[in-house]
Order: structure tokens, then sequence, then C-alpha cells
């Protein structure tokens, strides 16, 4: 059987979604994440979530940059 219902055709392309973020969080936090992303884009683009791929990208905080600073300075000038 095939359904006209947008959002239900199965020759649509999966989404994939990447994640860009600073190191950091835990693994248990990072599924949680891409849970709650996945559930958006089932009832959003009403996709499978078979269909549904992300992946992270995470940057050593000494390799991510904010206002001139990286993370790794913003966390000292914090502690101060």
């Amino acid at each position: 059987m095939t359904t006209n219902k947008p959002g239900h055709n199965r020759e649509q392309p999966m989404p994939e979604i990447t994640v860009s973020m600073a190191a950091g969080r835990t693994d248990e936090q990072k599924a949680n994440m891409m849970r709650d992303i996945t559930k958006a884009l089932v009832t959003h683009l009403g996709v499978d979530p078979e269909a549904v791929v992300i992946q992270i990208n995470e940057a050593p905080l000494a390799h991510k940059m904010k206002g001139g600073k990286t993370f790794v300075e913003r966390a000292a000038e914090l502690k101060k």
C-alpha cells in the first residue's frame, strides 16, 4: 500500500543531522540530545526514526573559540 501523505514518501532522503559542539558533555547527555532531535524530526517531518542519522562532532575546548578567547581561556576567567 502506498500513501500520498506529505512526509511519508519512502523515496525521500533520510534526514542527516550534524551537531558541532565543544567537548565536555557526558555520553548520556549526548544520547538524550540525539533522542530529542530524532523525536523532533519524526514529529515535524513525519519521517521514520530508523531513517534519522545524527552525528556529533566535538572539539576540544582549546580548539574552539568565542569572542577571541578559547573555551579554556573563558573557563579560566570565570574561575577568577
